[in-house]
C-alpha cells in the first residue's frame, strides 16, 4: 500500500486525485488543505464508497513553512513514510495587466505557487527516504509553457514550476526519486472563482461554448502515470480540452 500526500486536497484537482486513487484499493491518502471542513466533507465520501481505504486529513496552508515542519513532524508515526507527493495545492489572483495589478495578489500567487510547493517538496523528501517507488508530481500549466495578455504573474509562477520540476528531477536523481510535471489548460474547478475573487458568473464565462477538463480527467492521468513501471518516468505531460489549441486560442459553441 503506497501512501500520497496531496496538497490543496479540499477541492478540484486535489480532491478528484483523492477519489480516484482511493478507488484503486492500492493507496492510503494523507490529505492537506486550508479548508478542514472540506476535507472532512471529502473523507467522509471516500469512506462511503472505500470503507477499506485509510485516510489522514489534516489542515495546512502551504505559505506557511514553520507550519509545514511542525505538522509533519506531528504526523502520527505510521504516516511519517510517504511514497508519493503530488504538489497540488496552488491558484490565481486576478486578471489585469502588469502595470494595474495587485502586488498583495503577486505575493498570494508566489508564495503559493513557487514557494509553498519548495517548502512542501524540501520538509516532504526526508518523509520518502524509506520508499521503494518514491514520485513526485507538480501540477503545473499550460501557463508554464506560454505567457498569455494579463497572465504575467501566475504566468511566471507555473514558469517557474516548470523549471524547478527540470531541477528537481536532476537534483534528486540519485534518490531514485521520480518527478513529473502535469500541465492542463483549462479545466473547470474553483480556479477561475479565485482568479475573479468570487464572481462565479464571470468565472462561468470562461468556459461557455466548450467542454473543459475536469478534475477527474486530470486525476485519471495521474493514475496513469503513477502505474508505470519502476523504470519508466513521464518526465512531462500537456493535457489540454478539444476545443483548446494554446493557452488564448480556443473553439467556442454558438448558439
Amino acid at each position: 500500500m503506497r501512501t500520497v500526500f496531496i496538497t490543496g486536497a479540499s477541492s478540484g484537482i486535489g480532491a478528484a486525485c483523492a477519489e480516484v486513487l482511493a478507488s484503486e484499493k492500492k493507496y492510503r491518502l494523507l490529505l492537506c488543505a486550508r479548508r478542514l471542513s472540506k476535507l472532512t466533507e471529502l473523507q467522509e465520501r471516500i469512506q462511503a464508497q472505500n470503507p477499506d481505504c485509510e485516510v489522514f486529513c489534516f489542515e495546512l496552508d502551504v505559505r506557511d513553512q514553520s507550519d509545514i515542519i511542525q505538522k509533519l513532524k506531528n504526523l502520527p508515526n505510521d504516516w511519517k513514510d510517504i511514497d508519493i507527493l503530488i504538489n497540488n495545492a496552488g491558484l490565481s489572483q486576478g486578471l489585469d495587466l502588469i502595470q494595474n495589478g495587485d502586488p498583495d495578489d503577486w505575493d498570494r500567487m508566489i508564495d503559493t505557487n513557487v514557494k509553498g510547493l519548495l517548502y512542501v517538496t524540501k520538509h516532504t523528501i526526508p518523509l520518502m527516504q524509506e520508499s521503494t517507488h518514491p514520485h513526485i508530481i507538480n501540477l503545473g500549466s499550460i501557463a508554464g509553457k506560454e505567457v498569455y495578455p494579463s497572465g504575467n504573474v501566475y504566468c511566471a509562477t507555473k514558469h517557474a514550476v516548470d523549471a524547478l520540476t527540470k531541477a528537481m528531477r536532476i537534483d534528486l536523481l540519485e534518490k531514485g526519486i521520480k518527478v513529473t510535471s502535469i500541465d492542463p489548460g483549462m479545466v473547470e474547478t474553483e480556479f477561475s472563482e479565485v482568479r475573479f475573487k468570487g464572481d462565479k458568473e464571470r468565472a462561468k464565462n470562461v468556459y461557455n461554448g466548450l467542454t473543459p477538463l475536469s478534475g477527474k480527467d486530470i486525476a485519471d492521468i495521474i493514475s496513469f502515470v503513477l502505474s508505470r513501471p519502476t523504470h519508466v518516468n513521464i518526465n512531462d505531460l500537456l493535457v489540454m480540452p478539444t476545443a483548446q489549441a494554446s493557452g488564448t486560442i480556443v473553439k467556442r459553441d454558438t448558439l
